[in-house]
């Protein structure tokens, strides 16, 4: 089974990021807006009974924080993937840091740049348009994360929370 680790921000900054996903990404009905911390991984029951003990001990480790967005930003050229810019804060870094160097399969494909996707897929021509326009908006999103969640993919492709993790929670 497919799994993956991310954090889902607060219904607000949520809402923020839909608002656009809804016409720019395909994949907004299959997850809620999120930051990946552990690309999609290929598990069995049995390793994921044990990454799940690693994943509390690395929660308990953690004290809640806070994450800033206040523009976008875009992966161009590599892909017509425009982003809320997550502000890399030391607290985001250790813990994406943490999970990674943990036992779970998998690598990671790309350097870590906290972000929330609004828009993917697009053609050059939508990508330059909706890009124009969103890099001239102002952003100010500040949320409070206290939990990531461990997710597991459906058949249909979606995805769902396997288990969430609250920080600092013996």
């Amino acid at each position: 089974m497919k799994y993956g680790i991310a954090i889902f921000p607060s219904k607000a900054v949520q809402d923020e990021a839909n608002s656009y996903r809804k016409r720019y990404d395909p994949h907004y009905a299959l997850i809620p807006p999120h930051i990946t911390l552990k690309e999609a991984f290929e598990a069995d029951l049995e390793t994921v009974q044990e990454f799940i003990t690693e994943l509390k001990s690395i929660a308990n480790q953690t004290d809640p924080f806070t994450i800033n967005i206040q523009k976008v930003s875009t992966f161009a050229p590599v892909t017509n993937t425009i982003y809320l810019k997550v502000e890399p804060k030391q607290e985001l870094i250790d813990l994406f840091e943490k999970i990674n160097r943990g036992n779970f399969p998998g690598s990671q494909e790309y350097a870590f740049v906290p972000h929330i996707t609004i828009a993917q897929k697009l053609s050059t021509e939508e990508y330059s348009d909706v890009f124009g326009s969103l890099k001239m908006k102002d952003f100010d999103l500040e949320d409070r994360i206290d939990r990531f969640q461990l997710l597991y993919q459906l058949d249909n492709g979606s995805w769902t929370v396997h288990d969430s993790f609250v920080f600092g929670k013996e």
